[in-house]
């Protein structure tokens, strides 16, 4: 069986096709993204290009699919009740789904605050709040608001089930596409996104692919099938099923994504669990941290006494080269001096997201003695981290990134993995692999065992 999975990106289209019966990759290609005109040109130059490393035209291929992150990805805005509870929640559920979270609202929606969400453009809206048999007013009310919005987009609630039938008849009587599915936070504290997802991919792969033209690609093969980050993800799922929890960390230009699958419970006796506990599968996005298109943002976040130490240490001036890559996107290091800065740049990139993506500990001192309250997943444990983007997979200088997703004595309140197994998508198929996944887990698992390098410790340790 012949598989031929396509990514098409806001900046390229990949190209992988594999024999599954032997479990290898047999060709790969990349061409400029075309979105803008029609998206069948990049896709049609990657199928010439595999047809000349493999002999096998299109027709010859079984499986023909692609994922897509073209025009912006998946963009959702999440509104909810509370910050930390059903507004995260509704966050969570958009971001697992291969979203990208362009902006959180809670409590009432305010007149700027419609304003800036017809400004920011979204393909979906979440609208959660109250537990079931909880808050009425905040649903009804922004319901009510968003509805009379000018936008001609898919709405999702995802609140109190009490309202079901009100928010739907509200959203209706105004002509506006809206679907029900159940609550993000049936009860306080407790998280409910796999419904959320199922609806959101099939808005993605319904609505979303025909907004942004990709529906286009059917001419050609059997069609997008699902979000980009999505598809990494499950990737990683795969992955974690074959070598136990696991942590993915995905270095881009524009963000870094971080994933994990994991419990992430307490791990030492003496620790509370608070918070709202995050889901098993869990995925973070840092639209300030990149290396290329948010370097500056990316500096600006590591902070001025950090970026003075750093100039000091290079002769790069690090907010000039910051700008210069911000505006010079496509740049490929070449000196000794400028790989070594993207190494630096990607360190930094890793160490903030993993940090925000990991618990942390808070000690409070009282005269009963000290408490352990514990917020997020504790992740000290997880004993596979598996690499992927760009500057992860190709920069030499490896041993100086991974310091920023390790456990440091330094900081031992944020739980990081302590001694983790390190792995690289030396080959940049990640995204394939979840396509593949379902379709079949073993043969997923079959790639995975051949081409996700466990990297020996000398390379990095």
């Amino acid at each position: 069986m012949k598989a031929l999975i396509f990514d098409i990106g806001s900046t390229f289209t990949k190209g992988v096709a594999y024999d599954l019966e032997k479990g290898e990759i047999i060709g790969k290609a990349k061409y400029p993204s075309t979105v803008s005109e029609d998206v069948n040109i990049g896709l049609s130059k990657v199928i010439e290009d595999i047809k000349a490393q493999t002999g096998y035209r299109i027709e010859e291929f079984e499986i023909k699919r692609a994922t897509s992150s073209a025009a912006g990805g998946l963009k959702i805005i999440a509104i909810g009740l509370v910050p930390d509870l059903t507004a995260e929640a509704a966050k969570k559920a958009a971001l697992s789904a291969g979203g990208k979270v362009l902006k959180v609202y809670s409590y009432e929606l305010t007149s700027l605050d419609l304003e800036e969400i017809l400004f920011l453009k979204p393909d979906i809206i979440i609208l959660s709040g109250g537990t079931d048999g909880g808050n009425r007013y905040y649903p009804l009310v922004n319901a009510q608001k968003l509805s009379t919005l000018p936008l001609n987009i898919p709405f999702i609630y995802a609140g109190n089930k009490d309202l079901r039938d009100r928010i739907e008849k509200i959203f209706r009587e105004n002509n506006k596409e809206i679907y029900i599915t159940e609550n993000v936070m049936p009860e306080y504290g407790v998280i409910n996104i796999n419904e959320v997802q199922k609806l959101i991919r099939e808005i993605f792969l319904r609505n979303i692919i025909h907004a942004k033209g990709l529906d286009k690609v059917k001419k050609i093969i059997d069609g997008v099938v699902m979000p980009t980050p999505l598809a990494v993800l499950k990737g990683l799922e795969a992955f974690s099923e074959m070598y136990g929890e696991s942590i993915l960390v995905d270095v881009g230009g524009a963000t870094t994504d971080v994933c994990s699958v994991a419990e992430g419970a307490p791990t030492q006796s003496g620790v509370v669990w608070k918070g709202l506990k995050d889901p098993i599968v869990k995925r973070t996005v840092e639209g300030d941290l990149g290396v290329r298109v948010s370097a500056v943002s990316l500096l600006e976040a590591v902070g001025e006494r950090e970026l003075e130490k750093l100039a000091n240490d290079l002769k790069i001036n690090p907010k000039e080269r910051a700008y210069f890559l911000s505006k010079n996107t496509n740049f490929i290091p070449e000196k000794d001096e400028d790989i070594y800065f993207d190494a630096i740049l990607s360190y930094y990139a890793v160490k903030i997201s993993v940090e925000r993506h990991v618990g942390h500990l808070e000690v409070i001192y009282t005269p009963m003695g000290t408490l352990y309250f514990q917020y997020g997943k504790d992740l000290r444990g997880v004993k596979k981290l598996l690499l992927t983007g760009g500057p992860l997979i190709y920069n030499p200088h490896k041993k100086t990134i991974l310091k920023g997703a390790i456990y440091s004595k330094d900081e031992p309140f944020l739980l990081k993995p302590i001694s983790p197994e390190v792995f690289i998508d030396k080959e940049y198929i990640l995204f394939s692999i979840g396509v593949i996944s379902e379709i079949s887990k073993e043969k997923a698992k079959k790639l995975i065992e051949r081409y996700m390098k466990r990297m020996e410790a000398w390379e990095w340790s």
